[in-house]
């Protein structure tokens, strides 16, 4: 796959239309649609470029695995925070390490990657749309509502799913999520196979029902396919994906940290396509933003190479990530006239329980989840305890913590070697699964990123400190989950192996009514820079832009005031999209001709025009300047 090129600017450099600040989910698309409309655009990334995903997945088979950032270039300027940064205790909390100060009783137990293609290079690849319930949680007492509502997102839905080639049913995703989607609508391509556990899964339990404890009737079982970025076969009759780089899903289980066929979209897939007028510089660490008396934003401050660069535009996009996002913003003192910068950080605990099936299943095989079940995403529950969605794991008790390593170490301590120890290890192996229930966090601004001045980056930038907690309505979806495992577990005949023992595989611990629970993060960090409808409860408008800053947009999941269940990608997609058109149309207001007054009458008439109005040729309008690159050194 070619890179886009890269550009060095100075200072005094000439000014672009629009600055990007992240080229990860959100800048790359941005940075696409702005270019292919001819507008100039500088994407600035703090972290490297990263190889090929062939030369990441020897690196990362030759270390013999590792965290899901692990095969991926670090930064020393721009350093990235991991999940081996958190470590339980024997007595229960938690000790934290790395990039991110923690301060809160509980730990945000979520990484991402500063780099080019950000947590999009090992990202799951899952894509399901919020649900429009999710954006107005608040009506449902709990967490805040959106200012715009599904059908103002959907367009830009469609958009998203083709630009990152999804594969889904839409009939499956009308009939059990509940999605409006138009019966003439149909994604790009077929929904990904369900793997042999999603299956096994549903002879056991399609049909039928089990008992929420938050809820006043029975849900009814059916085991759906998840919509997924990566190729499968076209859809018959559908748009085709924007580009389907690669072949199709080989099944190779090592979507995070990286497909190894290029089958899973990933944003160097749409760099690939950016216009001439795009420009990518990485190794950039945007440290403020520049603003001019009246509070428009003029352009950036950052460190490159040992020196503090400034360059210009007409337009700055920030898309560095919800808590990098909040952090540049601090760090400028801009857009929180709300005190709302850096509050309402929100992420999905995934609560994890795991077994062993009667009989083999064949994990390991496949995207880390191909299928899950809907029921609990929605509904009058709700209004009693979060919700959540439930991802069926193709991926055995790896996310538990026991991955097949740990599984043989301690097979080896217990004494079988040879044939028995092969038949015992792959009767072990071959029946484990798991369940991954995901549960909505709201808003809440006691939950937030700070920044430390006590403690500071290898830039001399205050790090970024958080203060994290999962409220009671979180922890009675923890009991509602759990409840529910128990009875999925009884009617698949499983036998439950899920344990939260305090010490350092559970960081994220807790206790709730007498019983010990323990949640991994999904790496869905939201609403530190949250949407609203007026400024003096939210830091951006309904299109992203802050309401301080008329030309500064502030895009991604940070913006969202709900995560509902869904994995946010490809919503925070459909954001882009829709916030990258409002700024190509101010870029277009603010190039157009002012109008002029019409001529005051003569005092004496012309007989006639000297030609036909209609013949007066309309000049072209000066095409802007195409930036010259300088050369890297």
């Amino acid at each position: 796959m070619s890179r886009p090129p890269e550009h060095r600017p100075t200072d005094g450099d000439h000014p672009w239309d629009v600055i990007v600040v992240g080229a990860g989910f959100a800048g790359t698309l941005v940075a696409h649609r702005l270019g292919a409309h001819g507008h100039r655009v500088l994407v600035l990334e703090a972290g490297h470029a990263v190889p090929g995903a062939a030369t990441t997945t020897t690196a990362h088979r030759a270390a013999g695995g590792g965290t899901p950032t692990s095969p991926y270039p670090r930064s020393a300027d721009a350093p990235s925070p991991d999940v081996d940064d958190l470590t339980g205790l024997p007595g229960g909390g938690f000790t934290a390490t790395g990039h991110l100060v923690q301060h809160g009783p509980l730990p945000y137990a979520s990484g991402y990657l500063r780099a080019n293609g950000g947590t999009g290079l090992l990202w799951t690849g899952l894509t399901p749309r919020m649900h429009p319930e999710d954006f107005r949680t608040a009506d449902l007492g709990h967490g805040r509502n959106w200012p715009i509502g599904y059908h103002d997102v959907e367009p830009y839905y469609r958009q998203a799913e083709r630009e990152l080639g999804v594969a889904a049913d839409a009939a499956q995703q009308r009939h059990d999520v509940g999605l409006p989607i138009p019966d003439d609508y149909a994604f790009p391509m077929r929904a990904v196979p369900a793997s042999h556990l999603d299956r096994t899964v549903a002879r056991a339990l399609d049909g039928r029902t089990v008992r929420d404890p938050a809820a006043d009737e029975d849900a009814h079982l059916a085991v759906s396919t998840t919509p997924h970025a990566r190729n499968a076969p076209p859809t018959s009759g559908a748009p085709a994906p924007a580009d389907q780089a690669g072949p199709l899903c080989q099944g190779a289980a090592a979507c995070v940290p990286v497909c190894p066929t290029g089958a899973k979209y990933t944003p160097l897939r749409t760099q690939a396509r950016w216009a001439p007028g795009v420009r990518l510089r990485t190794g950039a660490v945007v440290s403020r933003v520049l603003v001019d008396g009246t509070g428009r934003a003029t352009g950036v401050e950052y460190h490159a190479g040992g020196t503090v660069h400034r360059v210009r535009a007409d337009q700055v996009v920030l898309a560095a990530h919800a808590i990098e996002n909040a952090r540049l913003l601090l760090l400028s003192g801009l857009a929180n006239r709300s005190d709302q910068v850096g509050r309402n950080l929100m992420d999905h605990p995934a609560l994890l329980t795991w077994g062993l099936l009667p009989q083999p299943t064949g994990p390991y095989r496949g995207p880390g989840s191909t299928s899950g079940l809907e029921a609990f995403r929605f509904g009058p529950a709700r209004a009693r305890r979060a919700p959540f969605r439930i991802e069926i794991g193709n991926w055995g008790w790896s996310w538990a913590g026991r991955p097949p390593a740990v599984e043989t170490a301690e097979l080896l301590r217990a004494g079988p070697r040879g044939k028995d120890l092969r038949e015992r290890l792959g009767d072990r192996l071959g029946r484990q699964f798991s369940l991954q229930f995901e549960l909505e966090q709201p808003a809440d601004p006691a939950n937030r990123v700070t920044l430390d001045h006590t403690r500071r980056d290898p830039l001399g930038l205050p790090r970024p400190a958080l203060h994290y907690d999962l409220s009671a309505y979180v922890r009675h979806g923890m009991a509602s989950a759990r409840a529910v495992s128990d009875q999925l577990f009884a009617l698949l005949g499983a036998e439950d192996h899920t344990r939260y023992e305090a010490g350092p595989g559970w960081p994220g611990r807790l206790e709730h009514q007498g019983v010990a629970y323990g949640y991994r993060g999904a790496g869905h960090a939201g609403g530190t820079h949250v949407m609203g409808d007026s400024p003096g409860g939210s830091v951006v408008d309904q299109w992203q832009r802050c309401w301080d800053h008329p030309n500064l947009y502030a895009v991604g999941c940070g913006s969202m005031p709900s995560l509902g269940t869904s994995n946010p990608s490809l919503t925070m997609a459909a954001l882009a999209l829709r916030s990258a058109d409002r700024v190509h149309h101010e870029l277009t207001a603010l190039r157009r001709p002012a109008a002029l007054a019409p001529a005051a009458p003569s005092a004496v008439p012309l007989a006639s025009p000297p030609f036909p109005p209609s013949s007066i040729p309309t000049p072209a309008p000066t095409p802007a300047p195409t930036p010259t690159p300088s050369r890297e050194p």
